[in-house]
């Protein structure tokens, strides 16, 4: 018999509030969370502007060591895994832990450290020959993206399979996929899911100003992320991560926990075509939704929500809407489809874990989260993207949807449960 997923906790870290009621505050009210870079100076760049998370993490309960011992991403990962936990009532220290596991996903890692160091080794950039001195002495955990999964894994104490997965925009998306996988086959009873990144850093802004990916709107930060509008012109760098807690439903059951939704299927496909272009006719993206579908059982036409990945650049969207039209057939036009990075910007490698809490969310309470800033309707994008305001309907099955650099598109299907999981 197959083993069903259940998602009995989550946890986030995002732009304009931390903690599960502040996000869903912000999706629900179509509020924007984009706003000039504070982070650093932007002076110079094309793209100026982010979504910004307002973290304190000493106030978020970690101690002065873990701050010290961790970069930005791993604190975001370790107060959203914390909430989780706490929101599932699990307790960690009476599992079995080796039946307990970690899979987090990440794009960018350390940059933020990494970045910070090297200006301090380098004399800000003036010297070929380092002095290694002024570097942190947890240089090395930045270096290497594998201390996201570990630092959770020793929080709660798990002691399964703890991997960090790292397939660009995609990667939220792939490490809840691959936690799935892990109980429905039958390797896991419990796995910490999700990812988390912090890339609002100058080299991560360069990188993307080469290619003219982002928003160069500097002037209205709050209306720049503009998904399926005719006229955006590029996403908005974002940062955050979310952590869901996931468990075979039996295990759930057996401890009466509170299951929010199911994961139903999952299923992820590259291009093989570039780097960072993306096929018109969106072959690749129809794929994984077609394969997540019939891994989840659900026909297209029971699909009530589409969380679009929606990053606002021209090929993304055009690219989305012809993989949706393809996998939903006539149902894509009767179907609701939005973006939230429209309002928390895109945090590359944790927005796909940051869409699956929003998903949850909405099954939750029964609310679709809008597409801010749409204002004109794009003719190559012409299905309802719920334009600036949530909308109530009745929720059952709810697909969300990744693209990224790379070639990688990814299909995760959910499904609504009904209450404590007696």
């Amino acid at each position: 018999m197959t083993r069903r997923v259940a998602v009995t906790g989550v946890g986030i870290v995002a732009p304009g509030g931390v903690g599960v009621p502040a996000f869903w505050d912000l999706l629900s009210a179509g509020r924007t969370a984009t706003r000039g870079i504070t982070l650093f100076n932007p002076e110079g760049f094309r793209s100026r502007i982010a979504a910004e998370c307002d973290f304190d993490p000493a106030g978020h309960g970690l101690t002065a060591d873990q701050v010290a011992a961790q970069d930005r991403y791993i604190q975001f990962a370790m107060v959203a895994a914390e909430e989780a936990v706490r929101n599932a009532g699990l307790d960690t220290g009476a599992e079995n832990r080796w039946r307990m596991g970690v899979s987090l996903g990440t794009a960018v890692g350390g940059t933020t450290r990494l970045e910070h160091d090297y200006v301090d080794v380098s004399h800000v950039g003036q010297l070929w020959d380092v002095d290694h001195r002024p570097a942190g002495r947890h240089l090395q955990r930045a270096f290497s993206p594998s201390s996201l999964a570990s630092a959770v894994a020793e929080q709660v104490g798990a002691r399964g399979p703890v991997q960090t997965v790292s397939t660009g925009c995609t990667s939220g998306l792939d490490a809840i996929g691959y936690a799935f996988h892990s109980i429905e086959e039958g390797r896991l009873d419990v796995c910490i899911a999700g990812a988390s990144d912090s890339p609002i850093s100058p080299i991560t802004v360069a990188c993307f100003d080469a290619i003219k990916a982002t928003s160069a709107n500097n002037d209205d930060p709050a209306h720049a992320s503009r998904p399926f509008d005719a006229h955006r012109d590029g996403f908005v760098m974002g940062e955050g991560g979310a952590v869901l807690v996931l468990e075979e439903l039996e295990h759930a059951r057996a401890r009466g926990a509170t299951v929010h939704c199911e994961i139903r299927g999952y299923a992820t496909f590259g291009n093989a075509y570039h780097m960072t272009g993306l096929t018109q006719e969106g072959l690749e993206m129809a794929e994984a939704i077609n394969r997540a579908l019939a891994h989840a059982k659900v026909d297209s036409s029971q699909i009530d929500y589409v969380n679009a990945h929606g990053s606002g650049t021209q090929q993304n969207d055009r690219h989305e809407t012809a993989a949706v039209k393809k996998s939903l057939g006539e149902h894509a036009y009767h179907v609701p489809m939005s973006s939230i990075k429209s309002m928390v910007g895109h945090s590359l490698g944790a927005i796909g874990a940051i869409e699956i809490v929003a998903c949850v969310l909405a099954l939750a309470h029964q609310v679709v989260p809008p597409t801010a800033n749409y204002e004109t309707p794009d003719p190559e994008c012409d299905l309802d993207y719920v334009p600036k305001t949530a909308r109530e309907l009745p929720l059952r099955s709810v697909l969300s949807v990744g693209s990224g650099f790379g070639g990688f598109q990814s299909a995760v299907v959910l499904t609504r449960q009904g209450g404590r999981a007696r």
